[in-house]
């Protein structure tokens, strides 16, 4: 091996492997590698380009002018805009009133809705707007949580597969272009039969037989409507709950709540302030202690008792939270895989002041945390109770370090008019993508429109777009290009058709998928194939194989593998909610991941002529 081709190689294995030990988020990676390539190229070496030609530098900046980012960026606006007039949350509801008390039809359902999602949206988005549906459909039917939030995952996974607006199907079409020679782009029509083929197949698998493999856990808490007392009972508030009168004598008045400093002083939560009929949430920076107040209180005796130092009598609550608390939005959220919350305190992140919400109880582990939550150092799979006022709702709902699965206003109203014009908009996308347009100008088209047309505004858009999946994929594509122009694509392909010739081109679509799947249990269905694509291309290339049908498989192999949770981050929000342990994924699927290996491989052969 070349000098190039080894720091090629190291540039891509050192990232991955911080990001595998959870030292390093996936997106700061990517960036990594296309800054490392792009200044070893302008001091001399030859990774982008022939060896000192400093111009060549700015090929590590390829990924961030694709037309598949541009794709992705318009996807993201159009989708947002669906959701936004509540397309999403009008499906899940009509879910829960066709699947009735039945398991098997619940299980069909939600993953057949989740596929369809999927076909449209963002997989993560589609798995976390089903999820509170799932948990109010296991509440109103006695079926466990664990029974319906695998099969959502695996059925958003499945619907990726079935379309080419998927992250790793865009972004694996377009190095088919970066391939030496440049190959033709697969289009959404090479992707509909063989993904939705297999998309079928695993469905009506995890409908039928599946679904007997799922795991039988008892949840964590009863997942109900937020601002209910049966939620705060879950959290196990009822007895942390403290109503503290401030006398006449009190040491407090005159000052406002974040002057007290009681909070980070005794490590419990205050709610707010009780004034008559009228509470003012802890928020509120407008109103001065008073005598006769109340100050609402979450947190262990000792610490509330503590108050009576400061002239405040202090007894438990009389009224659950829910009565306490009027035209108060309860939100539950869990903490993903990599998220910039992991490893850092709620007051490090000053989590009130950015958000706007107050963090008043932390689920881990099957035990509920309600003292001190502040100091706790954040992990993947913790939910957390937010409350806070309904009109910072939507600044929550924008953010990405975490993902909402239960609030107070999650049954918006259908617009009909608004999303008949969405769809209509996103219809003539897609018949201009089937007429032959380029994906990138028809997605960039229906974009513009929807800001044309008023549907969103600028602000919005630029709130909509997922920017840590942008940063992923441009900087990954720069570590592909480097692979191809270092040859180091070509020195692993050759390997590759060393081990699969005896076995002709199906023995190369076999190795291709096997290689893809199994880095996805490690690095995740949206990177594995980015790293695999550029191999298996140049190996199909050397061995006279369709390269469009082995990236086609390479592509669809980060979707259909469902072994481990760090499969995709969407199994990952799905933990905490059903009490999930980690083999459940492994027991789970397993055999779907077998079944969808033969649909592909007899998918292949049908409409690739191999």
């Amino acid at each position: 091996m070349t000098f190039s081709q080894i720091f090629v190689l190291l540039v891509l294995i050192v990232p991955l492997t911080l990001v595998f030990l959870n030292k390093l988020r996936e997106d700061v990676a990517a960036l990594v590698m296309a800054a490392a390539l792009g200044v070893a190229q302008y001091f001399g070496a030859a990774v982008l380009g022939p060896a000192n030609t400093p111009e060549a530098a700015d090929k590590a900046l390829t990924g961030f002018g694709t037309p598949e980012v541009i794709a992705l960026l318009s996807l993201f606006i159009i989708t947002a805009c669906l959701d936004k007039y509540g397309v999403t949350r009008w499906l899940a509801r009509k879910i829960l009133s066709v699947g009735g008390q039945s398991e098997r039809r619940l299980v069909g359902l939600f993953s057949s809705a989740a596929a369809l999602l999927s076909v449209f949206m963002n997989t993560l988005a589609a798995g976390a707007l089903l999820l509170p549906s799932a948990l109010d459909a296991s509440r109103r039917t006695g079926i466990k949580p664990s029974k319906l939030l695998i099969p959502i995952a695996y059925g958003t996974m499945l619907g990726g597969a079935a379309t080419y607006l998927t992250t790793a199907n865009i972004i694996v079409s377009g190095l088919l272009r970066l391939a030496n020679p440049p190959q033709k782009a697969l289009t959404i029509l090479d992707f509909i039969p063989t993904g939705g083929f297999v998309a079928v197949v695993g469905l009506i698998f995890l409908t039928y037989v599946g679904r007997r493999f799922l795991p039988d856990r008892e949840p964590p808490m009863v997942k109900v409507d937020p601002s209910s007392e049966e939620l705060t009972g879950a959290f196990h508030l009822v007895e942390r709950l403290w109503e503290a009168e401030v006398t006449p004598d009190s040491a407090l008045i005159d000052q406002y709540l974040y002057q007290t400093k009681i909070g980070e002083s005794l490590g419990v939560a205050v709610l707010g302030i009780r004034r008559g009929e009228h509470v003012f949430l802890a928020n509120d920076i407008s109103n001065k202690i008073q005598a006769g107040d109340t100050l609402l209180i979450i947190g262990r005796e000792e610490r509330a008792l503590q108050l009576r130092q400061t002239g405040l009598n202090v007894y438990p609550a009389k009224q659950p939270i829910s009565s306490l608390l009027h035209n108060t939005a309860f939100v539950e959220v869990v903490v993903p895989l990599r998220s910039a919350m992991e490893g850092k305190t709620l007051r490090e992140l000053d989590f009130r002041s950015r958000h706007g919400f107050i963090v008043i109880a932390l689920w881990r582990e099957q035990r509920s945390y309600r003292t001190d939550v502040a100091a706790l150092k954040l992990r993947a799979g913790d939910t957390l109770l937010l409350m806070g006022s309904p009109e910072e709702l939507p600044n929550l709902q924008r953010q990405h370090d975490f993902v909402i699965i239960e609030s107070a206003s999650n049954e918006d109203e259908l617009d009909v008019p608004r999303v008949m014009l969405t769809l209509a908009i996103s219809v003539g996308a897609l018949i201009a993508l089937f007429a032959g347009m380029p994906v990138e100008i028809a997605m960039l088209s229906a974009a513009v429109l929807i800001l044309l047309t008023g549907l969103m505004k600028p602000d919005e858009m630029y709130q909509s777009i997922k920017w840590r999946a942008i940063f992923l994929i441009a900087g990954t594509i720069s570590i592909s290009y480097a692979m191809v122009q270092t040859n180091l694509a070509a020195l692993f392909g050759g390997a590759i058709v060393k081990w699969v010739s005896p076995f002709g081109a199906m023995g190369l679509i076999a190795g291709a998928y096997l290689l893809s799947a199994a880095l996805t249990q490690i690095m995740g269905g949206q990177i594995s194939p980015l790293v695999v694509a550029p191999i298996t291309i140049s190996a199909a290339i050397q061995l006279g194989v369709n390269p469009q049908a082995v990236a086609l498989v390479t592509a669809l192999a980060g979707s259909i593998s469902f072994l481990t949770p760090l499969s995709h981050p969407v199994n990952i929000i799905m933990i905490a909610p059903a009490n999930y342990a980690f083999d459940d994924f492994i027991k789970s699927g397993w055999m779907l991941t077998i079944v969808c290996f033969v649909a592909l491989m007899i998918a292949t052969l049908l409409f690739w002529k191999l």
